[in-house]
């Protein structure tokens, strides 16, 4: 069977490839000769301190390797940084919840990274709280079970759908743990039978998949409830980059940093620089240097260059091509293919810092809150589409009940989220980059003003009195401070013809040059980054050891 020109048999050897860098046997890797370097000579040049460039990076230093990490903005870590305001109040950019290991009955152990241990998590008291027209519901944290329950409480008609859908979603979860456990020896001719659930899924949609289990609509819909953390509706939606990720929400539990998101980026960084490399603030690339289409350096801004011997892009990869390097003519076909693909949406956002503890007076024990317009997930996407909040969609993070001390004393600090498309902020694009502001801080006042009354309306009575601190970020914000081509919050999309096998690749046709982070493999999302360094640094090695 053909899933629009990739057979099954291309995707097991992605998913074995993947696999392999799951078992990746650090002893086994090279490790530096300790040969000296010039002071601009490293043996990897890294574009981009997101959390795909960080991993990468840090995984290279673990291996007494010298990496340089260039970074245009003056903090590290992308998506994954911080803010301060006036007042005491610190947001987070992104960051929601996540999934991290536990040792000795602390939940600080970052996937791939058992070395960095001054991150600490808590858990969400709640995995999340959703609200629909007609159903309201908390998932319950490390609790399948009980969260199967609480759907077939609703929809009894539907229990054994229900279960079958949690069980489709294990099985899944269960073949590439076992997939993991085989390091990649695997008998391709007895791949349908020994993993069923990933090869039945493969080249279906989540939506499909749901289908084939769920009758009733509003239902489909509730269990699809976190495709805004995807980017794409179920009918878009590749089924295992929805599946994997929240079966393992469910089962192992949602966390949050103490000390936010920049507490991983700060942590990465000393990680690295602690072992020999180095991470550059305020140092933008304008070039990746190339020679008979090999890359062996960049150049930045400033005139400086640095070399390397390879260079891993964290950057978005249309920049990448597009704008760092004249190598049209001999990529003409990959980049063909790469302009052939979507980009995910962007977000907008509202930071709002309270003068009062007004979420202890109202008396809300949440920490992450998803209200839908209703129950149909395509037509609330055409709405992010098309940047349209009227509709009445929105993400609340409340995470004052996550620990003491995450606001200033007697105060909150809120943050409301939509995901929106950028087409709707092109037109402002050229006058805000020219400072010119006056029409987009209209339309960005407009939409926060009607997701503030939303809130207030359905959660938190009193909200717009109580505002000490206001921000928004709408897409073109994240352009600014990330260099994300079009505000993009996942790379690109995670439809079928754009997930793995199809997903663009670490590797590059130019020589020396690799990616990672969301927009290669496996795609976005903090887990999805981070792992994307490792596979990158790990495909490098295979390479260098021949």
């Amino acid at each position: 069977m053909q899933r629009d020109g990739i057979n099954r048999r291309d995707f097991i050897k992605s998913i074995l490839a993947g696999a392999s860098i799951v078992a990746l046997d650090w002893a086994s890797l090279p490790i530096a000769d300790g040969k000296e370097l010039g002071e601009n000579e490293f043996d990897a040049v890294i574009i981009g301190s997101g959390l795909g460039g960080l991993s990468c990076a840090a995984a290279f230093a673990r291996q007494g390797f010298k990496p340089l990490v260039l970074e245009q903005h003056s903090i590290p870590g992308g998506y994954a940084t911080t803010f301060a305001r006036p007042g005491g109040f610190v947001f987070d950019v992104s960051l929601h919840s996540t999934v991290v290991g536990e040792r000795d009955g602390i939940h600080n152990l970052i996937p791939g990274f058992p070395e960095i241990e001054d991150v600490r998590f808590v858990p969400h008291p709640y995995l999340y709280r959703a609200i629909f027209p007609e159903h309201e519901f908390r998932v319950p944290q490390k609790d399948l079970p009980g969260y199967i329950k609480i759907l077939s409480d609703y929809f009894p008609d539907e229990a054994e759908g229900i279960a079958a859908l949690m069980a489709d979603m294990s099985g899944i979860s269960g073949d590439i743990g076992k997939l993991s456990q085989a390091q990649g020896q695997v008998d391709m001719s007895r791949f349908p039978m020994e993993f069923p659930y990933l090869f039945s899924s493969f080249s279906k949609t989540w939506g499909q998949l749901v289908d084939a289990r769920i009758k009733n609509p509003k239902l489909k819909a509730i269990v699809s409830a976190l495709w805004g953390y995807y980017g794409l509706p179920p009918s878009k939606l590749a089924s295992i980059y929805y599946a994997l990720p929240t079966i393992g929400y469910l089962t192992e539990g949602g966390y949050y940093p103490v000390g936010r998101s920049q507490k991983i980026s700060d942590a990465f960084v000393s990680f690295i620089e602690e072992r020999g490399g180095k991470v550059k603030l305020k140092t933008r690339v304008k070039e990746i240097l190339t020679k008979d289409h090999a890359a062996y350096g960049v150049k930045a801004e400033d005139g400086s260059e640095y070399r390397g011997k390879v260079v891993v892009s964290n950057a978005n990869a249309y920049d990448t091509f597009h704008t760092m390097m004249q190598e049209d003519e001999h990529l003409k076909d990959y980049l063909a293919k790469m302009d052939g693909y979507s980009v995910s949406l962007s977000s907008f956002q509202v930071f709002l810092g309270l003068k009062k503890d007004l979420v202890r007076e109202v008396g809300i024990p949440d920490t992450e809150i998803f209200c839908a317009a209703g129950y149909n997930p395509e037509a609330e996407f055409e709405d992010a589409l098309h940047a349209r909040v009227e509709g009445g969609a929105f993400g609340l993070m409340i995470y004052d009940n996550l620990y003491d001390g995450y606001s200033p004393e007697g105060k909150n600090t809120l943050g409301i989220i939509a995901t929106q498309g950028y087409d709707h902020w092109k037109k402002y694009e050229e006058d805000y980059f020219k400072g010119n502001k006056t029409e987009y801080r209209k339309e960005k006042e407009r939409m926060a003003a009607i997701l503030i009354k939303n809130v207030e309306k359905k959660l938190l009575p009193g909200l717009s009195a109580a505002i000490e601190v206001k921000e928004i970020g709408t897409p073109l914000t994240n352009v600014r401070y990330t260099s994300n081509y079009r505000g993009a919050i996942y790379g690109w999309d995670q439809t079928l013809d754009n997930s793995n096998p199809n997903r663009m690749p670490h590797a590059t046709p130019i020589e020396n040059l690799y990616l990672s982070g969301a927009w290669t493999s496996p795609g976005g999302g903090y887990g999805g980054v981070l792992w994307s360094g490792l596979e990158c640094f790990g495909q490098i090695m295979a390479k260098w050891k021949g």
